[in-house]
């Protein structure tokens, strides 16, 4: 485990689980620079403590796999070695602070015959699995996801630390190249940008929005999307997931856009054990069902899927190079807000 801050703590805990449940996985060793971190993990989980990944390798413990969660700008300089000493590695996301960082650890991952997976957490929600099951060409979604400002991650901005989630995602969903991104973005409470909206059109017509905040009075997680007589709503931190029907278009011709909003809102209120068996409004045909979702821990889910990874030598659920085509569309999207701020004549720091 490199890297036992915030986020780490959580990668420790898990596998820690995962080995008393007999998962076939050993927690051996932890590399932070921090003396506090280090002496927590080796109280709680008996693990041998470093300072530094080169440490760690020179003790020449048997290993296998690691998770980096370092800040991101250290992500390439922690992974690089471990490649090289032969070492199946998780980077939590983004996958580097840079492309040409990212592509250096892809090139390398690929030259050595090693595992890298991408920490997009969401992909492993139960929520998302479900969703893909309905996919019939979505091309519309909006997406929000905004959290309480905390100190962490504040050496990257908004759309690097909370969006990439959601861009990692839609692009997965829509599989499709991006043709035009507009954004525009603010910091509010730190140095970097904390609030961010961006629409994307991509090549095969479909159009995303997605707001982003981390000075937020509550937090939100959620992605909408809209296919042929569907709509799907889909909340991350519940794990539901709600689809909408119109299998008679017609049925809606005689609603205008208040009439329609107000049915849907009356039919998406309507509590989750009516709606779990399916609804039907009587005079429009629209049916209402809450599909079925089997409850999981994502980080539990995605450092499973990690390990079977590393055993079968698969390629991962969220590979390099995916975790390098979200990176590349985060920065695009930086680059947007960039442009915006000039024409606006905004300061971004």
């Amino acid at each position: 485990m490199v890297g036992a801050g915030a986020f780490g703590r959580n990668h420790l805990r898990v596998y820690h689980e995962l080995a008393l449940a007999g998962a076939g996985v050993e927690l051996v060793a932890v590399v932070d620079r921090d003396p506090k971190a280090l002496e927590t993990a080796k109280t709680l989980y008996g693990v041998a403590a470093f300072e530094t990944v080169e440490a760690m390798l020179a003790a020449e413990l048997r290993l296998d796999a690691a998770s980096v969660c370092v800040p991101t700008v250290h992500h390439a300089t922690a992974a690089e070695p471990l490649l090289r000493a032969g070492v199946d590695v998780l980077i939590e996301k983004p996958l580097a602070a840079t492309l040409e960082e990212a592509d250096r650890v892809v090139a390398l991952a690929a030259e050595l015959g090693r595992v890298v997976q991408v920490g997009h957490l969401e992909r492993f929600n139960p929520a998302v699995a479900a969703a893909r099951e309905h996919l019939n060409k979505p091309m519309f979604f909006e997406v929000h996801r905004l959290s309480i400002f905390t100190p962490r991650s504040l050496d990257v901005d908004v759309v690097l630390d909370l969006m990439i989630h959601d861009l990692d995602i839609v692009l997965s969903l829509v599989g499709s190249a991006v043709r035009e991104v507009r954004a525009v973005g603010l910091p509010v409470l730190s140095g970097k940008v904390d609030i961010a909206n961006v629409r994307i059109e991509f090549e095969n017509g479909a159009i995303a929005n997605f707001t982003a905040s981390r000075v937020s009075t509550e937090r939100v997680r959620k992605l909408r999307f809209f296919q042929a007589r569907q709509y799907l709503s889909l909340d991350f931190a519940r794990q539901d997931l709600l689809v909408i029907d119109a299998p008679d278009v017609r049925a809606l011709a005689g609603l205008d856009a208040a009439g329609l909003a107000a049915l849907l809102g009356s039919m998406s209120g309507s509590g989750s054990g009516s709606a779990q068996g399916g609804q039907e409004h009587p005079s429009t045909g629209l049916g209402l069902r809450k599909v079925e979702v089997e409850q999981g821990e994502p980080l539990r889910l995605e450092l499973s899927a990690f390990l079977e990874a590393v055993r079968t030598r698969n390629r991962p659920v969220v590979s390099g190079e995916d975790g390098r085509a979200a990176l590349a569309l985060a920065l695009e999207v930086n680059a947007a807000i960039r442009a915006h701020a000039l024409r606006a004549g905004l300061m971004l720091g």
